[in-house]
């Protein structure tokens, strides 16, 4: 009998989050060894499947509606693109509850949201029904906000809001675009299959592919963010909790792109409107990944200037998604697991300071280093990650799409904008750089009280260090995820 490894992906979770929320009283602090087994066991069987050696062997179609021509089943495959996804997020949920170990407020529940957000990921990124695909969208942001409004900061109830009708609200005009796109090609059946096969089959006009692709992409790209719908996502980093911050920028964000890829780039769909849409793309991409960097050098909150420099990586993931070729695809793919990686240690290291040292706010801070070993040293190595430190996955992900960005100008007679690729280079070294001297180095600050603050605890090392070895593994050895991901890269962008 064939075990349903994609349904156990999501059930495992499921029934971790049921059981921890459950662990109340004299339990609760039983909760987390709870939370770490399931999480565990999903992220043995995500490595067990990177290990297949046929993907499409584990495809599990589940029939779950049918009226008339009404049909949305639970359709369940992985491929090169949400591979890596999946393993991403198994392993990120593992090490936030982790990194969350020593948490004492209502831990039963604050872990049950962590494995609740699970069970949304992995649905957004193995569901191969739009129908189903939309359900598992709106999973995600129901714990999501919990995460913030129970356990933020400040200002926790107005950044969960505004995350939430932002999100949602983009997420509603995703639907009716998939109810457009379902409506006009395959008249009720839901899976991406069936509606790619009959839009190859009976195309749609070059105005309803353009309006459709719209509304699609506006739904993706609030979620990545892509500026000016951004202003969500700094909000909701600083105010959420440490491990909040981890899954929202190391997995959620990718939803947006993850969805442009996977629905908005299927040429038997959009064949005409990716050409009508794909410069708009790269603006705004090239705009964020820019504005992004700018923004972070006026931030004084270390994990508000890592929320904006999410935009700015993201908006570089949008760049090669729009360059629309192999090797854009190929490496936005890359990006997208190499920035979750990467921000997984940004945030755990900002929410760590805020937690040991009473602030974040960078003026108050100084001469770090010599008291706070640990924290120096993975701060450093997170920073130098992510501005694009050769050796490290940061860079391989950045020299790919700018390349690929360079051959797209090249094409198009526009190579003088490739100017805004050493801009963003430049703004991204320099305001990382800026915030390790002002932190870690010279006198150690005497403006706030560092008696009764210690360095990173052996479990919080323990979690970091682990997405540390990710960095340098991936960044001498790519090739271990560009194999997963080259096979579809090379069908998507062929098609252009």
């Amino acid at each position: 009998m064939d075990v349903p490894i994609l349904s156990l992906l999501i059930l495992i979770p499921l029934v971790g989050a049921l059981v921890t929320l459950f662990m109340g009283g004299e339990r609760a602090g039983k909760a987390k060894f709870v939370a770490a087994v399931f999480s565990a066991i999903t992220l043995v069987l995500a490595v067990y499947v990177m290990t297949v050696d046929d993907l499409s062997t584990l495809t599990e179609n589940y029939t779950w509606i049918q009226v008339g021509a009404l049909t949305m089943n639970i359709i369940f495959a992985i491929d090169g693109l949400s591979i890596l996804m999946v393993f991403l997020t198994a392993l990120l949920v593992l090490l936030a509850v982790v990194f969350s170990w020593g948490e004492e407020d209502r831990p039963n529940y604050y872990h049950a949201l962590l494995l609740a957000m699970e069970v949304g990921l992995m649905g957004v990124y193995m569901a191969q029904d739009y129908f189903l695909f939309y359900i598992m969208w709106e999973v995600t942001l129901i714990p999501m906000y919990f995460m913030i409004s129970w356990y933020g900061g400040p200002r926790r109830h107005y950044s969960a809001i505004k995350f939430f009708i932002y999100t949602h609200v983009a997420s509603v005009i995703m639907l009716i675009g998939i109810f457009a796109l379902v409506f006009s090609t395959t008249y009720g059946d839901f899976s991406f299959a069936a509606v790619s096969a009959a839009a190859a089959g009976a195309p749609l006009s070059e105005a309803m592919q353009t309006f459709i692709f719209g509304l699609l992409f506006f739904g993706f790209a609030v979620k990545m963010p892509v500026p000016p719908f951004h202003t969500w996502l700094p909000d909701a980093h600083v105010e959420a909790p440490t491990a909040g911050s981890v899954l929202l920028a190391g997995v959620m964000l990718k939803m947006g792109s993850y969805g442009i890829i996977r629905v908005c780039l299927d040429d038997n769909i959009f064949n005409l409107a990716m050409a009508n849409w794909q410069m708009v793309i790269v603006v705004l991409g090239v705009i964020a990944m820019v504005y992004g960097a700018y923004a972070c050098i006026a931030q004084n909150d270390l994990k508000k200037m890592v929320a904006y420099s999410s935009i700015s990586h993201m908006g570089l993931v949008l760049v090669g998604i729009g360059c629309m070729s192999v090797i854009g695809t190929e490496f936005a793919i890359f990006q997208m697991f190499a920035h979750g990686i990467i921000s997984g240690v940004l945030f755990m290291v900002c929410g760590f300071a805020g937690h040991s040292f009473g602030t974040r706010d960078m003026r108050l801070l100084g001469g770090l280093a010599g008291k706070f070993p640990m924290f120096a040293l993975f701060m450093m190595f997170s920073f130098m990650a992510s501005l694009g430190l050769p050796g490290l996955m940061g860079f391989v992900a950045e020299f790919g799409l700018l390349y690929g960005f360079w051959e797209f100008l090249s094409a198009n007679g526009l190579e003088v904008l490739i100017v805004f690729g050493p801009l963003y280079m430049m703004l991204t070294a320099g305001y990382y750089l800026w915030a390790m001297q002002k932190t870690l180095f010279g006198k150690l600050t005497d403006k706030i009280d560092l008696e009764h603050s210690h360095d990173l605890a052996k479990y919080e090392v323990v979690a970091i260090a682990v997405l540390c070895v990710f960095m340098a593994v991936f960044g001498i050895m790519p090739s271990i995820a560009t194999d997963f991901i080259m096979p579809y890269a090379g069908i998507i962008g062929g098609l252009f």
